[in-house]
């Protein structure tokens, strides 16, 4: 069985170091600088990817790291990053920076309309990586008039960034790529990393159609497994049965949760639909704090300061049965306690809390009507785009 096998079969990896960073200015600015380093290969997937002041950045360091010799490989959802004009594409590909689309609207082999590449993954080299939330274009960056969404990703340098870079190379499916980098080469770096910096970490993904829900069990096993405290900040919060059950479950037995959502959405529509569900999360004594500064787009959780994931996965079925997502979990006491400290944080400066009293006094009877239609809408939009997918 080859090294990369291996890896993956054994999940979590040790010789990693790893740095949660909040996206933005410092997002930017650390993949502009791993770009810029590169020497063998760049490997990219995003779900969006604009040619705007952020993404002419970006793709003015792709076209340089090319020019000097080193392999970048952009794989972009054909849906979401359809904004990116094709002279930009011409100007990368004259370049040297080989892009692909993932799932193009009317040549994709099903034709799985709702079946996206979810993915915000960067690896350098084949031993550093950027896993998150953070898409490519002006609203997650801090603009002069426009501070960025709030998101997060994680760096990590190591052997789960040399199993990503293998997955990267398997989706983008090409066998005359530049020769990889060797596990010698991945082996030695990985030897480097003093024991006491080592932090175990994972890579996990989702992808209903390839039989992959590693993500979605990694969320059950937290529900499962907690003993003390759950805190959870997601962009699009819509859990289904199983996940309220376990959730309820883990209340019962003495977890304190905590969700931390948007208080201004990009989607109203899910917005609504979320809120609908608020009065089962109250009633549930879960936590509720609504992020009131910009667009919450996050997806993180940690529990029992032992454990956190990070990246493109949200909780609701869209993640769980359509999209392609890939997250980095981190086993590691003090990576979980910094988490926690970020999150908590976030809650006691930016946050406004959600009780019975403030949410009832804005939530009159047509206003929950539109909540529940919005939920079903939402549940609708998603079988109408999955009914036909089947699993390979």
């Amino acid at each position: 069985m080859s090294r990369i096998k291996k890896l993956l079969r054994m999940g979590y990896s040790a010789r990693n170091r790893v740095q949660l960073v909040k996206g933005g200015r410092d997002y930017f600015l650390l993949l502009k600088k791993l770009i810029n380093k590169a020497t063998h290969s760049i490997h990219l997937q995003f779900y969006i990817f604009l040619d705007d002041e952020t993404g002419k950045e970006i793709i003015e360091a792709l076209k340089s790291a090319a020019r000097r010799g080193v392999a970048v490989h952009l794989q972009l959802d054909a849906y979401a990053s359809q904004g990116l004009h094709q002279k930009s594409v011409q100007e990368l590909r004259n370049n040297g920076v080989s892009v692909k689309w993932f799932e193009p609207l009317f040549k994709s082999k099903h034709f799985y309309f709702g079946r996206r590449l979810h993915h915000k993954v960067v690896v350098v080299d084949g031993l550093f990586s950027l896993v998150g939330g953070i898409n490519i274009c002006d609203r997650y960056n801090d603009m002069p008039s426009q501070p960025a969404w709030l998101d997060m990703a994680v760096y990590c340098e190591g052997e789960a960034a040399y199993t990503t870079y293998h997955i990267c190379r398997k989706m983008w499916g090409e066998k005359k790529t530049l020769a990889s980098v060797s596990w010698k080469d991945a082996d030695a770096f990985c030897e480097t990393i003093p024991v006491g910096e080592q932090i175990e970490v994972r890579v996990r993904r989702n992808d209903w159609v390839t039989r992959k829900i590693d993500i979605w069990r990694s969320y059950l096993e937290m529900f499962n497994k907690s003993e003390k405290q759950i805190i959870i900040m997601c962009s699009y919060f819509l859990p289904g049965l199983l996940y309220r059950r376990k959730l309820s479950q883990a209340i019962k037995k003495g977890v304190k949760v905590k969700v931390i959502l948007a208080g201004i959405s990009d989607i109203m529509i899910a917005k609504h639909a979320e809120r609908y569900l608020y009065d089962w999360i109250l009633k549930n004594n879960i936590e509720l704090y609504e992020y009131q500064e910009t667009v919450l787009h996050a997806k993180v959780a940690t529990y029992d300061n032992i454990w956190t994931t990070v990246g493109s996965y949200n909780i609701n079925n869209i993640s769980a049965y359509a999209s392609l997502e890939l997250n980095m979990e981190i086993r590691n006491n003090s990576f979980a306690l910094h988490t926690e400290k970020v999150l908590e944080d976030i809650i006691n400066t930016s946050c406004k809390k959600i009780t019975w009293e403030n949410y009832s006094s804005s939530t009159h009877f047509f206003r929950r009507i539109w909540q529940r239609l919005s939920y079903g809408f939402i549940n609708s939009v998603l079988k109408l785009f999955t009914f036909y997918f089947k699993q390979e």
